[in-house]
């Protein structure tokens, strides 16, 4: 099998080689990268998302499709557009119906790391707390203790910037909602590096850096400007065999320069 799947949309002219984390008869796991749709967007249709790619692709017979004798791909968790890491996807429909029961009873456990600015009260924490879609903005959450569905996420401290106001946490949801990382880590006056729905702002150099200087006729791009959100670890019981699965993917470069300069510029 191949060790990565090469997928490109014509109508955006994007091209992405996604590399394979896990594979047997029953699952395939991927590493999504950063801005691309897990699924289709009804609100964004031609904007490509990796379900659609996949689809398409075993459609068309390619390659990567044919060698795996692949016929049904889909997904069994869902990351943001902004979002990398674990993608776990059943290539069969009794594996997926397997696979969303782990996941409704919470024996599928995901843990993300996340860049976060805020103050930090305890070294662990937890926040329950009910989530709801907004009523005036379909696309974004919140909490709503009346009326929202049960969400619990479990925080711990990686690693402290405090001199610059940053951390880096890992966070474990259990019965993971949309958005549910982020919302919660918000609803602490946490905000995720990168997430301004919820209040967060890209990482820049020159706010870490007391000497600064931008060449002329430059403009600072951001060390960090999307969501800093990435699923590092996915363990579950296999959907046939029951055997404990651990899948884990290597944090993205651009996460991994930021800390390189919040560790030379911003020590805790």
């Amino acid at each position: 099998m191949t060790a990565a799947i090469k997928l490109s949309s014509p109508a955006t002219r994007e091209f992405w080689e996604i590399p394979v984390l896990f594979e047997d008869e029953h699952l395939l796991a991927l590493d999504k990268p950063a801005r691309l749709l897990t699924s289709p967007d009804a609100n964004e249709m031609a904007r490509p998302s990796l379900m659609k790619l996949l689809q398409a692709g075993i459609k068309d017979k390619k390659p990567w499709a044919n060698e795996r004798h692949l016929e049904y791909l889909n997904s069994a968790n869902d990351l943001d557009f902004d979002a990398t890491g674990v993608l776990l996807l059943a290539k069969n429909k009794p594996a997926f119906i397997a696979l969303a029961n782990l996941f409704s009873s919470e024996k599928a456990r995901l843990k993300y790391v996340t860049l976060v600015r805020g103050a930090l009260l305890e070294n662990e924490f937890e926040v329950d707390a009910k989530l709801a879609p907004h009523t005036v903005k379909p696309d974004v959450m919140r909490v709503d203790r009346d009326h929202g569905k049960q969400a619990r996420t479990k925080f711990t401290l990686l690693e402290n910037f405090s001199r610059a106001g940053y951390a880096l946490l890992r966070a474990e949801p259990l019965a993971e909602r949309t958005h549910q990382v982020r919302v919660h880590a918000s609803h602490v006056d946490l905000k995720i590096v990168g997430d301004e729905v919820y209040g967060g702002k890209p990482l820049w150099l020159s706010r870490l850096k007391k000497d600064y200087r931008l060449k002329p006729g430059r403009e600072e791009r951001p060390l960090l400007g999307r969501v800093a959100l990435h699923a590092e670890e996915l363990s579950l019981p296999h959907p046939v065999t029951g055997e404990t699965v651990t899948i884990k993917s290597e944090w993205p470069k651009d996460l991994r320069v930021a800390l390189k300069f919040l560790r030379l510029h911003a020590p805790g």
